[in-house]
């Protein structure tokens, strides 16, 4: 096997949770038959400040943007209203890290887990608090995730993942990469079609 599917996303962007379903479909066409690596691409670091309300309303209108562009996307408008948001997903990309300490196959549960809390459920993902919950929903050890989450270990791999993001260029996500024979291709995304973004992959891959 000389090829390899990169996928760089980040749990708190809007446009990845638009692309849930087609990259759903993926994993599951693909079936193993070519490597994906998961590379968690932080949009945006640790911070405790409040966002500033011009980007809470750039935010919402990103994602009336997706609705239209992508139908049947789900927002909770009342995270706007119930939380504080912050501009900080380092902690929501860390605990997807964290959880798949406690196995690989967590990767993907945690990362949806985190998506389906912030857009479906108006819960801050940005809080420490609220992915422990989420891990200690998915059955995880939560006094493992929590000291995890903040473990040294656990920071240096998402710095892996950063460089590997810069090393790619990656300008935005959700990005899809094939390595092929030593040479990346980027595969354009198809939002509304997961079909077509199967082939695409393959093509690439083959």
């Amino acid at each position: 096997m000389t090829s390899k599917l990169y996928y760089a996303h980040d749990p708190m962007c809007s446009w990845c949770w638009a692309f849930r379903n087609a990259w759903d479909r993926v994993n599951v066409e693909l079936g193993g038959k070519i490597p994906i690596v998961r590379l968690l691409g932080g949009l945006a670091p640790d911070s405790n400040e409040p966002m500033p309300l011009p980007m809470q309303d750039m935010l919402q209108d990103t994602w009336r943007n997706i609705q239209l562009r992508v139908p049947g996307t789900g927002f909770n408008f009342d995270f706007w209203k119930n939380c504080t948001p912050r501009r900080s997903t380092y902690p929501a990309c860390r605990a997807v890290i964290a959880a798949a300490r406690q196995g690989q196959d967590c990767h993907e549960p945690m990362t949806r887990a985190i998506q389906q809390a912030y857009y479906l459920d108006a819960r801050n993902p940005s809080d420490d608090s609220t992915l422990v919950s989420l891990a200690e929903e998915l059955g995880l050890d939560g006094e493992r995730f929590s000291s995890d989450l903040q473990s040294e270990q656990v920071r240096n791999e998402f710095r892996r993942h950063l460089e590997m993001c810069r090393q790619f260029n990656i300008p935005g996500f959700p990005i899809l990469l094939v390595l092929k024979d030593g040479v990346v291709r980027r595969i354009p995304v198809e939002f509304n079609d997961p079909g077509l973004q199967v082939r695409l992959i393959e093509e690439s891959a083959a």
